[in-house]
């Protein structure tokens, strides 16, 4: 079904949000560490299964299963992978399955992207898992470019303050990485048109190529490939990238450093740094939803001898020129971390405050007329 809805002129007030400190400098036994855990060295099992709560050919997928051979020759004790998808309600079917499972051995490790990661941000009552307490093994991000259809007349992200008519923009779900989306829009206070229901990223584009949109974003990769001979074609015009996030700033994406990020053009068009409910909205669910967007996790209880396995595994790839080279495509140029590395980031980024949380579900509800019900 296609509906279109508008964002509204006005929010409710909230109490600013306020950053959550981290409770230590550093977390040895990695995001999920707990009692379950020893210093004793487990042997990594012979088989492991990557369970995938998205359907096959997707990027979550394709990401995985290009993953799963370079696993196979740079774990210790080199285990085949195994790929299992489970698709369903936006990846938690999947992702609650891995947890009611509850292998600690080492046999099975649960595949996310950031829609997964954007369920449990947003308190669904039905997620029952927490990356608070899951371990974090290896991770992958990407980035995003912002443009729209020269149709509009839009040259730049200037121009964005004049427009006449709000811009129609293509979704998939408003609760997936969607929400990035509206909410740099809501940063910049700019009303759009908003139509949900694509089934990919690459049908909205496709739509915007035939005049039924005139608002899109493609993550990095896709941008590059698909939307610059657009770009050099005249017919799509880039306006800002989500902007990557560095010692706790957003800045430019490293891979697109001639276009401005969100928080720049914020500047541009009010003459001072974005700041207040919803840019801290947006900063909380960036660094899930694209700077670690792509990841594997083990169990609560996982002993650290597995996971640190992993986190072996993704330094050795980051040094490997010719995983580098394969990988270009799929990666997006963007760096593979390991769990270690991203941790305490993470451990940050899902300690979302109420605060935060309660404006990003106003916002969804009173300007795109999606309900998501909250725990």
């Amino acid at each position: 079904m296609k509906k279109t809805y508008t964002r509204r002129t006005a929010l409710s007030a909230f109490a600013a949000a306020s950053a959550l400190a981290l409770a230590a400098c550093s977390n040895p036994q990695g995001v999920g560490g707990s009692e379950g855990e020893t210093g004793e060295d487990v042997a990594m099992p012979d088989r492991v299964n990557m369970l995938i709560p998205y359907s096959e050919g997707g990027g979550t997928d394709t990401w995985a299963r290009f993953l799963a051979p370079y696993l196979e020759e740079n774990v210790e004790g080199n285990p085949s992978f195994v790929a299992e998808n489970v698709p369903g309600g936006e990846s938690i079917t999947g992702s609650n399955q891995f947890v009611q499972n509850g292998v600690t051995d080492g046999s099975e490790v649960l595949v996310t992207s950031g829609t997964t990661y954007f369920q449990a941000l947003l308190g669904r009552p039905e997620v029952e898992f927490d990356f608070t307490k899951l371990r974090p093994l290896m991770f992958n991000g990407t980035g995003g470019v912002i443009y729209v259809s020269s149709s509009t007349g839009i040259e730049s992200a200037e121009d964005l303050q004049d427009l006449e008519e709000p811009l129609v923009y293509g979704g998939i779900s408003a609760t997936g990485l969607d929400l990035s989306l509206l909410q740099a829009f809501d940063v910049l206070d700019i009303d759009i048109d908003a139509t949900f229901g694509f089934e990919g990223r690459g049908p909205a584009r496709l739509a915007l190529e035939r005049g039924e949109i005139t608002l899109d974003y493609q993550t990095t990769s896709a941008y590059l490939t698909q939307v610059e001979p657009m770009v050099e074609a005249g017919t799509a015009v880039p306006l800002m990238t989500f902007g990557f996030a560095e010692d706790g700033e957003i800045v430019r994406d490293p891979n697109l450093p001639e276009l401005p990020t969100v928080a720049e053009v914020y500047e541009q068009m009010n003459g001072e740094e974005p700041s207040g409910e919803a840019f801290e909205a947006y900063r909380a669910f960036l660094i899930p939803g694209f700077v670690y967007q792509k990841g594997l996790w083990a169990t609560e209880g996982t002993p650290d001898s597995i996971v640190e396995a992993y986190w072996a595994a993704a330094e050795a790839l980051e040094d490997d020129e010719e995983f580098q080279s394969s990988a270009e495509d799929v990666l997006g140029g963007y760096p593979l971390y390991s769990g270690e590395v991203a941790q305490d980031d993470l451990l940050e980024a899902f300690d979302i405050s109420p605060e935060v949380r309660q404006y990003t579900l106003d916002m969804l509800q009173n300007e795109y007329d999606t309900t998501v019900e909250s725990s």
